[in-house]
């Protein structure tokens, strides 16, 4: 039996207190989507990393970020042609309102699986079914007579031509543009309900959103029992994923588990908190040294983890646990439980009073309410209301539930030695993979061989597959041609992708799993001849690059600081571009992570740390033209200066990348000296690092590619 909960298996739970469709929460909630707020869902748009989190995660990156506010509208280019055909799916939705135990006026469709995740497994992928846009942020409303989608600045192509004209295409970001709920607040009649799967909403969102569409008299209704997408799907719905889990070797963990536990339940006791559920998947295989093969391009499976002070629980698919892994957790004293039995362990904490520690922003809205109405009942077994209850010392009972961000968050994102050093060794195989590519590539291209954008995608996967430790990409791996590298978040398919041209830019955005490390690489490339204007551009983007890779910046410093350092080059000439400059990435684990990130949502205050890793990946796009885009990751570092003024540190970044940037694309005259060294000792260290573990002709590649540049 699977454990999922897919159609078919979604855990029959209703709480005494409600109907199948009951108004939630006792609390009171509130969400504006696509607003300012620091909802779990807005930070998918809004990170970081933007999950924004993101705040939880701080997505702002060129695959997982906020759009900036630009001046177009939100309505598509008027050259744009789309079918008008009934869409038998939203007709099938909208039938499923009128039922008696769903009475709906409006079904909101996210993006994320029970856990918020940015990559989910194909079964969980109902937005992408219902609208036909497949980009990995975005969220759907369904009224009785209108469908519109929300997507960022990174989508805004993709969803025009995914789009069919069953569907309204809301720019998020742009100026005019509703946030979700004030579209629901214009578009239904005081009165209205609107449904919601309570396992996809984080605690966060469910919140605001109650609270925005309340100011319209418009009621927010949790489908406990049933997900009306795959009431639609459940006949073609892909299968719940059951490949086994494995154990992530201590040498490449750096921590074992029961280290890992200890700080946990000392983080539990220092919070006064009993007990914390733990659900996000890269948090739950970070904490249990483990690694899954559930989602696509991250390795984790689907899992909560509830840490209590003496003892802890995970609750997974049984059938995924190997003898291997049994052996591991009963070492670590780690129970196993179905997945589906999350909700009835919830229920029976907070009816025991126990202080349970949640992260809002990632813990679903069916958990938090669970164990919120399971704690009202337990105060009134008390005999005392449930609002004014006080302990002896005088706390109220009824806030007894510990609300604050996840301590794996930031545990997480701090990497120890062994960490770093599988990152360092992951990327140098990996750019003897890329070499290997690129030389292929290039001697292809120039013998005039017809390769189109997936030829491309296809024959990299080969190179890194050859490489020791590789597992899977790190996303889907992004081949531009011309126009289409413009499309900040582009992957080809056979059935429309274009034949990679010469004479035009070609971007290639791409990463992948190790067992000991993760990476993310963006290089754009011209095989012919580049424009002036071209040069121009990807100069001025190499300039932000160079000024971000030598920041020299105090400890407690947030990324959005550094951000500017990335975008000053383009702004001297009115360039900017729409994504975060730089996202956090995992150990051997998902590819965006969070806390930190380089971006404009300056409302994310985490401060970049010894540890950490982050992208560097400032871009450039011209619609319908070209896209520009230079990526390489840093982890962040200790820099002994001279001074240290205030009595703290300043840090910096190591390089963990080490692959050419082409030459032929930079415009030296816009260059200072400095820059020039710049580029011409990281080419130096490119060719020392990367060439022992090359031979023929990718090391003759390599060689040609890290010549010194010289003014022009």
């Amino acid at each position: 039996m699977h454990s999922l909960p897919s159609p078919a298996m979604r855990p029959l739970y209703l709480k005494p207190s409600l109907t199948l469709c009951s108004p939630l929460h006792s609390r009171p909630l509130s969400i504006r989507l696509f607003s300012s707020s620091n909802s779990s869902i807005l930070r998918k748009f809004q990170s970081h990393h933007l999950t924004s989190r993101k705040p939880k995660y701080a997505h702002l990156l060129a695959r997982n970020c906020s759009s900036i506010t630009v001046k177009s509208s939100s309505e598509l280019p008027r050259n744009i042609t789309r079918e008008s055909v009934p869409d038998e799916k939203l007709c099938a939705l909208r039938e499923l309102f009128s039922k008696p135990e769903i009475g709906i006026d409006a079904y909101i469709i996210p993006s994320q699986d029970a856990h918020q995740s940015e990559f989910i497994a194909e079964c969980y992928m109902r937005r992408a079914y219902m609208s036909g846009f497949t980009g990995s942020a975005g969220i759907a409303a369904v009224t009785k007579d209108k469908a519109a989608l929300w997507t960022d600045g990174r989508y805004f192509l993709q969803a025009e031509k995914q789009l069919s004209s069953s569907w309204i295409l809301m720019k998020a970001g742009n100026n005019g543009v509703p946030t979700t709920s004030e579209w629901l607040n214009d578009v239904l009649a005081p009165g209205g309900r609107v449904g919601i799967d309570p396992f996809l909403f984080s605690f966060d969102a469910a919140e605001e959103l109650k609270e925005s569409i309340s100011k319209k008299n418009l009621e927010l209704v949790y489908l406990y029992n049933l997900n009306l997408v795959d009431e639609i799907w459940k006949k073609s719905m892909p299968k719940p994923p059951n490949k086994p889990i494995r154990v992530h070797d201590l040498k490449y963990a750096g921590l074992d588990v029961a280290s890992k536990l200890s700080t946990v339940r000392t983080e539990l006791i220092e919070a006064g908190s009993s007990a914390i559920i733990i659900s996000m998947l890269d948090e739950v295989c970070w904490l249990l040294n483990l690694r899954g093969c559930d989602v696509p391009h991250s390795p984790v499976m689907y899992a909560y983890l509830i840490v209590e002070v003496d003892r802890a629980k995970l609750f997974v698919d049984n059938s995924k646990v190997t003898p291997e892994v049994i052996n591991h957790l009963t070492n670590a004293d780690i129970e196993l439980k179905p997945y589906d039995s999350i909700l009835s362990e919830i229920e029976s904490l907070g009816g025991q009073g126990a202080q349970l520690w949640l992260d809002p922003s990632s813990v679903n809205a069916a958990i938090v309410d669970t164990y919120n109405s399971a704690f009202d009942r337990y105060l009134g077994t008390l005999g005392r209301g449930s609002k004014t209850f006080n302990d002896s010392s005088g706390q109220s009972l009824a806030s007894m539930g510990v609300y604050k961000t996840s301590p794996i968050s930031l545990a997480k994102a701090i990497k120890n030695p062994a960490e770093i050093e599988g990152m360092r060794n992951s990327h140098l195989r990996d750019a003897a993979a890329l070499a290997q590519f690129w030389a292929w590539l290039e001697e292809d291209i120039n013998k005039g061989v017809q390769l189109t954008e997936v030829d491309v995608a296809d024959k990299l996967l080969e190179f890194r597959s050859n490489q020791e430790g590789f597992l899977d990409t790190s996303f889907d791996t992004i081949s531009g041609s011309g126009a289409n590298g413009a499309v900040i978040h582009y992957k080809p398919e056979p059935d429309t992708c274009i034949v990679v041209d010469k004479d035009k830019l070609f971007l290639l955005d791409s990463g992948a799993q190790y067992v000991d490390g993760t990476t993310d690489i963006t290089r754009t490339v011209h095989f012919g001849e580049p424009t002036a204007r071209q040069k121009e551009c990807f100069t001025r983007v190499l300039q932000g690059h160079i000024a971000l890779d030598q920041a020299i910046f105090p400890e407690n410093t947030p990324g959005f600081v550094l951000d500017p350092f990335a975008r000053s080059f383009l702004w001297k000439i009115g360039l900017d571009y729409r994504h975060g400059t730089g996202h956090g990435v995992g150990a051997a684990l998902h590819v965006h992570e969070g806390p930190q990130s380089i971006s404009p949502r300056f409302g994310n205050m985490t401060a970049l740390e010894k540890g950490m890793i982050v992208s560097n990946e400032p871009g450039y796009y011209e619609d319908y033209a070209f896209g520009i885009r230079i990526e390489n990751l840093l982890h962040v570092k200790e820099v002994d200066t001279p001074n240290r003024f205030g009595g703290i540190g300043y840090l910096g970044f190591e390089k963990l990348t080490f692959f050419p940037i082409q030459t032929k694309l930079v415009n030296s005259a816009l260059l200072s000296d400095a820059e020039i060294d710049w580029l011409n000792d990281y080419h130096s260290q490119v060719w020392d690092k990367v060439s022992p573990f090359l031979d023929g002709a990718a090391s003759q590649w390599l060689w040609n590619n890290t010549r010194p540049l010289t003014r022009q």
